[in-house]
């Protein structure tokens, strides 16, 4: 993952893999002081459950927004945050990720598609998978260990973040959010199940908005 900023591979797509790392620690800080953390929206609420609209204003009301995102996760304790999860039904998410080497990277991605990548780099890593708006449940969830997520940022500018191990699981859950997925979806019926009973069975450590 170090060589993600110094080294681009000859398959490259045209815009370079967004650098996410470099002051990231300051970056968020910046956004998370902005912000008012918001309660998280839990499996069950309608916008969780259906795709998002694209994002097509880049102004203010989208900072003030991804301002808000970062301090609602970091008041939850997580890694990555979609917009539904705080009710918002746009396609924007942002990420405070560490990757299996410990390095730390922070950004914002609007209207994200994951590539479909060949499959000599789609290895499966079934690892545990939890998720703020199922708070206090974990399950093993297989996703590919490498991840490559084209979208925008703040200002509409292409962007094209990539990740490996536990960032790309960040990656692609987060993305999975925008389009009406949980991971819970991707479990079978026994595991879901299992799923939603330790959810039933847990407190959450954050304010939630409880379904009607």
């Amino acid at each position: 993952m170090s060589q993600q900023h110094t080294e681009t591979p000859t398959t490259a797509p045209e815009e370079p893999f967004l650098d996410d790392v470099t002051d990231a620690e300051a970056r968020e800080l910046a956004h998370r002081e902005r912000g008012t953390a918001r309660p998280i929206t839990v499996v069950g609420n309608p916008v969780l459950h259906r795709e998002c609209k694209d994002v097509t204003e880049f102004g203010d009301e989208l900072l003030a927004l991804v301002d808000d995102m970062f301090a609602s996760q970091r008041a939850a304790e997580g890694v990555g945050l979609a917009a539904n999860q705080i009710g918002v039904d746009l396609k924007v998410f942002v990420y405070d990720c560490p990757d299996d080497n410990d390095a730390r990277h922070v950004g914002v991605v609007c209207n994200p598609v994951l590539e479909d990548l060949p499959a000599d780099q789609r290895h499966l890593d079934d690892s545990n998978e939890g998720c703020l708006s199922v708070p206090g449940a974990y399950m093993e969830t297989p996703r590919p260990d490498y991840a490559v997520v084209r979208g925008q940022d703040l200002h509409g500018e292409p962007i094209v973040v990539r990740g490996s191990g536990y960032f790309a699981r960040c990656l692609q859950h987060e993305t999975d959010h925008l389009y009406g997925r949980l991971y819970i979806d991707r479990l079978s019926k026994r595991d879901r199940k299992d799923v939603l009973r330790q959810m039933a069975e847990a407190t959450p450590k954050f304010a939630t908005v409880p379904n009607d």
